[in-house]
């Protein structure tokens, strides 16, 4: 028996070889991986749907783990945690030296925005409104990860999110259903490639399916309910784009989805991601997922397990309910060994197509990992998506861009905070080689101008938040002095000054999991230091750290400038600089609303009208709005200011009818009026007026970014087709209805032109 695996083995690996860098037909690559399931027992296939945390090894300390026994049994399909091309080849060599069917392992992690070349987080850089880019960052982090060893990345978070309380808001790329499928798209290319089998690609896996980003009062991993109809046209959206875009995996949700753990969701991993959509990859659930479904309420581990399968769930992460329950279920005819095939058949094929048959080593090579990672290359190229990021909110009296000259006091607590620079899951950083805001400014002004700094107060008076805001070895050294000390030697530097930049806001892991603020406004000992900086009579700029939208309604109105910087990543203080200075011309646009308060709570631009919407001004009894406070937003989606100016002129259309078969040509002529180079990113929305169901009042459908000399104009146009105009109705059915629309161009979702044209 040991000779037949043995030439099976051969044949398996000498087919892939011949196959170098060229994907095999769906037939052939079937035929392998059934040859393949043939040779395994039970346990073996149910050993690949095993995915634990491999922590941290030092090399030689491996081959004495727990895990290592438990690989070289064939009880491990892949691993995540664990980095370095040293410890991950220890570990594929058991894998393929030790087991009896030397199968290799698949290495994951959490390569969120960049690998150790840190990229802006996700919600920043999905303010770059720029396709391009956004892949290119993925194409970067791909080639950085694999060269580590690492094949499989736990991103794009997909998760269409309303609700700034919710920390994950700054994983993902907002509150539009359109940008978020744009970006799902254009990361997985930038993640996969055209060859998975390359060694500078790597398997994405789409997050968190689905509709984790609408968790009950914006709390991390609590319920979500809402209506089916809801679900296709606003949140599914994006993870429907991924799989189109060819996402090799797909994570579940924590969240229950009609009462049922989306992990155990069948209705969800089966009817809608496999029958309707037609997914063909594999399945993981989230760490402990499965286990979790205990505390959910819907049995315990061996039933929650054989659930899970029952659904199309194929990868156990971290519970190992599946290695110590299925054999069980098996035996005991709840599961049958076919679904254990099916869902083994899945965790297999993408090893083939990673060409991990044809090389198990393939991304364990030293040397590239010393020529490729964090290279001056990629980290020039993480600065300059970090300045398309950012994102201008206010310019009073054209106070930026600054000169570089005089006397500038940098003050606040996260002037002088390197490693928080990164951001929430930047877990391969380096967070001691991050440039932070002071060494940006002084490195940009040279010896042009002095840079005096002070740290103002701490992030907030609260030292166990403080703490809790500051995980993972970003601290921000807490000043064990009374704030009104630590500010006043403050102020005495702001004296001293031209001009302050305040560098104020949220830490690092103040968003993302487990980050949940029900207060998203800036901790009150930096409003205080913020009110005694604007007493000084100093033009004071606001450098603004966040990881979600903030209710900023006092900062907008007492502070004259205020650039969101979001976390920029590795290069992000060199970034901030260049921006500042007028290096680069912000042209960023807010990927989400921001609130004038808490109590506004969901507001986005995508939604519906009442039957009695607020007509005429604030406030008006009987009609959709508050009592304290007025409908708007405190700055809407799409907005962002920039160092010139843009008009638009009036829409132009092709035709003011169309049919299904038919498009509509919308053009605008938009011109840079100001003095400065700019690029502006042109917005198209869409409102259908009257529908079977009730339509939101506008839907993104398209951008552009477009850069414009001072005084240069352009023609910006767009096409618009059936398929813009189409959505689920209440049958769930996909239809374009006649009648009239309303297109709508501008420089954000408040701010634009209109024009109407009809379906026939």
């Amino acid at each position: 028996m040991k000779s037949k695996i043995y030439l099976l083995l051969i044949v398996l690996l000498g087919f892939s070889a011949c196959q170098k860098n060229v994907q095999p037909s769906t037939a052939a690559l079937d035929q392998r991986v059934d040859s393949l399931l043939r040779l395994m027992t039970l346990e073996e296939k149910i050993g690949q749907l095993n995915l634990p945390s491999a922590g941290a090894f030092t090399t030689g300390e491996a081959e004495s783990s727990d895990i290592a026994r438990k690989i070289e049994e064939g009880k491990v399909g892949g691993l995540f945690n664990i980095k370095g091309v040293a410890a991950i080849r220890e570990m594929q060599q058991i894998a393929v030296e030790k087991s009896r069917l030397k199968i290799p392992l698949i290495f994951g992690m959490d390569v969120i925005h960049g690998y150790e070349s840190v990229f802006p987080i996700p919600l920043g850089l999905s303010c770059s409104f720029d396709r391009e880019l956004i892949e290119h960052t993925a194409r970067i982090a791909a080639g950085e990860a694999s060269a580590d060893g690492i094949n499989w990345t736990f991103s794009p978070m997909v998760d269409l999110s309303r609700d700034p309380r919710w920390g994950r808001i700054s994983e993902g790329s907002g509150e539009d259903t359109y940008l978020g499928s744009e970006i799902a798209k254009a990361m997985v290319r930038g993640y996969q490639g055209n060859d998975l089998a390359a060694n500078n690609t790597i398997l994405s896996c789409v997050k968190h399916y689905a509709l984790y980003g609408a968790s009950e009062a914006g709390r991390d991993y609590n319920t979500v309910d809402m209506s089916r109809h809801r679900m296709y046209n606003e949140y599914l959206p994006p993870y429907k784009a991924a799989v189109e875009a060819g996402v090799g995996s797909i994570m579940a949700s924590f969240n229950e989805i009609d009462g049922i753990p989306a992990t155990a969701n069948k209705w969800l991993l089966t009817e809608v991601l496999r029958n309707q959509w037609g997914f063909d990859g594999f399945v993981v659930s989230d760490y402990t997922g499965v286990s979790e479904m205990i505390a959910h309420g819907i049995g315990d581990i061996q039933t929650v397990s054989a659930k899970a399968v029952d659904a199309g769930l194929d990868m156990d992460m971290v519970s190992e309910g599946f290695l110590t329950t299925l054999a069980k279920s098996v035996q005991e005819r709840k599961l049958t060994e076919q679904q254990i095939d099916a869902a083994c058949r899945r965790v297999l094929k993408a090893k083939f197509m990673l060409g991990l048959f044809e090389d198990p080593y393939r991304y364990c090579n030293a040397d590239r990992a010393k020529a490729e990672v964090f290279t001056a290359a990629n980290r020039a190229e993480a600065r300059k998506a970090a300045t398309q990021s950012f994102v201008l909110l206010k310019n009073e009296n054209n106070i930026l861009p600054m000169k570089k000259a005089g006397t500038i006091a940098l003050i606040g607590p996260l002037a002088d905070a390197k490693e928080n620079m990164t951001g929430t899951w930047s877990v391969a950083a380096r967070f001691k080689e991050s440039i932070s805001v002071r060494e940006g400014l002084e490195k940009a002004v040279g010896n042009s101008a002095k840079v005096l700094y002070a740290k103002g107060s701490n992030l907030t008076e609260d030292e166990i938040l403080e703490a809790n805001s500051t995980l993972f070895g970003k601290s921000l050294n807490r000043d064990k002095r009374p704030a009104a000390e630590i500010r006043n030697e403050a102020l005495r530097v702001a004296q001293n000054a031209d001009v302050i930049i305040a560098a104020v806001g949220e830490a690092a892991e103040m968003s993302g999991e487990a980050a949940s603020r029900s207060d998203i406004t800036i901790p009150e000992t930096q409003r205080e230091l913020l009110q005694a900086l604007l007493k000084t009579g100093k033009p004071v700029v606001v450098v603004l750290f966040t990881g979600r939208p903030l209710a900023l309604a006092w900062e907008q109105e007492n502070v004259p400038a205020i650039l969101n910087v979001w976390f920029g990543g590795s290069e992000a203080g060199d970034a901030i600089a260049d921006v500042l200075f007028g290096d680069v011309n912000p042209s960023g646009k807010l990927s989400t609303t921001f609130p004038q308060n808490v109590g506004q709570v969901p507001i986005y631009h995508a939604h519906k009208n009442t039957g009695r919407p607020l007509r005429g001004p604030w406030f008006q009894k009987f009609q959709s709005n508050y009592l304290d406070v007025s409908n708007e937003p405190l700055y809407p989606f799409g907005f962002g200011l920039s160092y010139t100016t843009f008009t638009y002129g009036e829409i132009q259309l092709s035709k003011t009818e169309m049919t299904a078969s038919d498009s509509i040509t919308v053009s605008v002529e938009v011109t840079n009026t100001g003095n400065r180079d700019g690029a502006e990113v042109i917005q198209l929305y869409i409102r259908d007026v009257v529908g079977s169901v009730t339509r939101p009042v506008k839907e993104l459908k398209d951008f552009t970014k477009v850069m414009f000399k001072a005084g240069g104009k352009k023609t910006i146009s767009f096409t618009v087709n059936v398929e813009d105009l189409s959505f689920y109705n209440s049958d769930l059915k996909w239809v374009a209805e006649p009648g009239e629309f309303v297109v709508m161009v501008g420089t954000n979702s408040r701010d634009v032109k209109e024009a109407s044209f009809e379906l026939k």
